[in-house]
């Protein structure tokens, strides 16, 4: 394939997508070693019980059965349990309190799918047998699943956080002229990959390679490790092509440790694939969180003061990630793009009979920004103010950058007023009226909402490191310590590397997925260009000046005396010339390598302008997408082609949030309810078709590092939601409705609205 020399600020072709549309990308279900055994899990069918007894002994005389793996051989071998570490306190000060998760449920189960015992045979068929073979007695406990149940019980109160000045927002309350009230549900998700759970570790010497479909190879090594007791450099960790994570697949599971445990007892290779179903069991979870907030407004729509209440359903066995996302990433950016000096915000995370949350798309931001786009709209509705107009009366202005916001998180550029004006006008705002009249006409209702916001990018790890490898046969290598996952930033890198190295981008190759060649924080957080693609020009830079020092030698001349251009390095003014692979090529090891740490000062903060229209069927309560615009500053764009893709692909999650997901379990059982795609709903593709209109706004470079990059991998999911929410309410409040505009729970379902309007 032909690309020639793309550089950033392309709309370039994703250089990852041959391979796969080829059907020969390598996914780790694809790698089968020699020896290669399967791995089954047996898992708990109930929400809470005591484990009473196990029998094995039917398992293990199943032919083929090579392995049965207890909780109890687990500790007999050292292995660690997964613990949450974090510093936060509980409601009383005393320190954190969490279950700690044995890989292999020992003495009690406390979700349904938690894995009880793991069976190794010759085939997966053999494996599954055996396993429906363990007789396992239980005795049920008492389960809760909400956050109600489990805030009556001190016991499963994990953490809380307290934010602000309890007594000044008091006195912000008091002063009001206008108070807006919201109790939001942000439902249980499941992020739902194309490609579920894959894991395979074989022995390799001394040493064990474990192949995984993950979103951060050097973390999930040094946890494996960790659990397993082993010295540092003992596990290898590879990943090939990953099917998509959305946050699902940053943490390292119970699952991925019993498999590299048991290819270490056995001396050979064992792998497991989940089902969907075991992913929707037992795969962190998002969001699932209830809050009470309000806004405290002067007579003039001004923000006095916010206040708001959180409580986190963090699981069964509560995650770093899953407690940390809610009780604080999630405060950091509650204040969005508006001026609001004074807070007091109290979250807690509690412990329930349901799967762990973590991370997924938008990790605490979308939880965060739906809260203060509800209370805008409510707000605006009470004092009969346009919304848009409320909410440039309380937006940041650029005089004021860089700005400390009340959580103490500092935004480095935004020019968030001209993100609206910009939004309105591609919406086509003040030409709303005639469009509700038409869906009138039709005996559809109409309503619009808008969402003006930020997010806060890049997981505070600042740091990347990257190799470059400039080969004496022609070609780039690129090393980096990230991981693709669908998203493209391959492609982003090569057009960084060839904004250096002014060559064709077929020369350049991007690896990622190896821990053996670098060691990194991975991809989450939208981090991945800013930090690792910082350090690919940078370390790139280094490469050719290296290069322009030893053609410098060759030429006999002294290096600023030589121009570089297309790959060659030559003397000013002369035709003597000598190219940058033939430099490569006279080096003792043919190449030019350079191994290099780039760290860049702070996050960033993409924002935007997203309006949603919609119409709404009375008949039947179904919710169409009649529109949706956005404006979106997400700094330079490196190629907009895929910033693009990335944004529309967010939005989508976000409309599958308000209008279709949900993960129910049992309130009584703690049985899930929702464990398959028959019984939860995804978006397609054509909620955004025909009326998806994203434009991108790069007069507003990000600060903090060298590119002016801003991360955009979640900002589609964090706008869409409220963007889409408030419309409904404004279709509803257009109708008179106004107490069921300001009550709106998601998913706003086709059942849910018809009965709305059906009072």
């Amino acid at each position: 394939m032909e690309f020639g020399r793309f550089g950033s600020g392309r709309a370039v072709k994703r250089v990852e997508d041959a391979a796969l549309l080829a059907g020969i990308g390598q996914f780790t279900e694809d790698f089968a070693p020699e020896g290669q055994t399967h791995l089954y899990f047996l898992r708990s069918p109930h929400a809470h019980a005591r484990i009473l007894s196990m029998d094995t002994e039917a398992a293990r005389a199943t032919p083929g059965v090579l392995a049965i793996v207890t909780g109890e051989d687990l500790a007999a071998a050292g292995v660690k349990p997964m613990t949450a570490t974090l510093p936060f306190k509980r409601p009383d000060g005393a320190p954190l309190q969490a279950e700690s998760q044995t890989l292999l449920a020992t003495g009690a189960v406390r979700f349904v799918g938690e894995p009880v015992a793991a069976v190794v045979a010759e085939t997966l068929s053999a494996a599954r047998d055996a396993a429906e073979a363990i007789w396992v007695e239980y005795e049920e406990l008492p389960a809760v699943t909400t956050t109600a149940g489990a805030l009556a019980d001190p016991a499963r109160i994990v953490a809380q956080t307290r934010y602000g000045d309890a007594a000044a927002a008091e006195a912000g309350f008091a002063a009001a002229a206008h108070v807006a009230r919201v109790e939001i549900a942000n439902q249980r998700l499941a992020p739902a990959p194309m490609e579920p759970r894959v894991v395979l570790a074989a022995p390799e010497g001394e040493r064990l390679v474990v192949r995984l479909s993950s979103q951060m190879p050097s973390t999930a090594r040094d946890q494996l490790q960790d659990l397993l007791g082993l010295p540092a450099g003992t596990v290898r960790v590879r990943i090939g092509d990953v099917g998509g994570g959305f946050g699902m697949k940053t943490n390292l599971y119970p699952e991925d440790a019993v498999v590299a445990f048991a290819a270490r007892s056995l001396g050979r290779p064992v792998k497991w694939a989940a089902t969907r179903i075991e992913d929707f069991l037992s795969a962190v979870h998002g969001r699932d969180v209830d809050s009470v907030a309000e806004l405290a407004l002067d007579a003039q729509g001004k923000v006095l003061a916010l206040r708001v209440k959180g409580l986190a359903n963090v699981g069964a066995y509560p995650r770093n990630s899953g407690i940390a996302i809610q009780l604080l990433i999630g405060p950091w950016v509650s204040t969005s793009i508006y001026d609001i000096k004074t807070i007091d915000f109290a979250f807690t995370a509690l412990m329930t009979n349901t799967a762990p949350t973590g991370a997924y798309r938008g990790a605490g931001r979308p939880e965060a920004i739906y809260i203060i786009e509800r209370l805008m709209d409510v707000a605006a509705r009470d004092m009969g103010l346009d919304p848009a107009e409320l909410r440039r009366r309380n937006m940041i202005a650029p005089a004021q950058m860089p700005y400390t916001n009340a959580m103490g998180q500092v935004y480095d550029s935004g020019a968030f007023e001209q993100m609206l004006d910009q939004g309105l006008k591609l919406a086509n705002w003040s030409g709303y009226a005639a469009r509700a009249a038409a869906s009138a006409e039709k005996g559809k209702l109409r309503g619009r909402g808008i969402a003006t916001f930020l997010e806060w990018t890049g997981g505070n790890a600042l740091e990347e490191r990257v190799t470059v490898a400039v080969k004496g046969d022609g070609g780039i290598e690129v090393y980096a310590t990230t991981q693709q996952m669908g998203q493209g930033i391959g492609t982003s890198y090569a057009q960084l590397a060839v904004d250096i190295f002014d060559v064709p981008i077929e020369k350049v190759t991007v690896i990622f997925g190896d821990s053996d060649r670098g060691t990194g924080f991975g991809s989450a957080g939208s981090r991945s260009l800013f930090t690792a693609g910082s350090a690919v020009s940078v370390a790139s830079g280094k490469a050719l000046d290296q290069g322009r020092e030893l053609a410098a030698e060759a030429l006999e001349v002294a290096s600023a005396d030589l121009e570089y251009q297309g790959g060659s390095f030559r003397i000013a003014g002369t035709d003597r010339e000598i190219g940058l692979f033939d430099v490569a090529a006279r080096q003792p090891e043919g190449r030019i390598f350079i191994d290099s740490t780039t760290k860049v000062n702070g996050p960033t903060w993409p924002n935007g302008c997203h309006i949603c229209e919609v119409e709404i069927d009375r008949d039947t309560g179904e919710i169409e997408v009649a529109a949706y615009v956005s404006v979106n500053d997400a700094g330079r764009v490196v190629n907009p082609l895929i910033v693009e893709g990335q944004i529309a692909g967010g939005a989508l999650q976000g409309l599958g949030q308000a209008i279709f997901e949900q993960l129910v379990y049992d309130p009584e059982t703690g049985q899930p309810l929702s464990a398959s795609f028959q019984d939860y709903a995804m978006p397609r593709a054509d909620v955004l078709v025909p009326g998806y209109v994203t434009a991108l706004d790069q007069s507003v470079p990000c600060r903090t590092n060298p590119l002016g990059v801003k991360g955009v991998g979640e900002l589609g999911t964090i706008g869409a939601t409220p963007a889409l929410v408030n419309a409904v309410a404004d279709a509803l409040a257009s109708q008179g409705r106004k107490a069921q505009a300001d009550t709106l729970q998601m998913p706003l379902t086709p059942q849910r609205m018809w009965a709305l309007l059906e009072g």
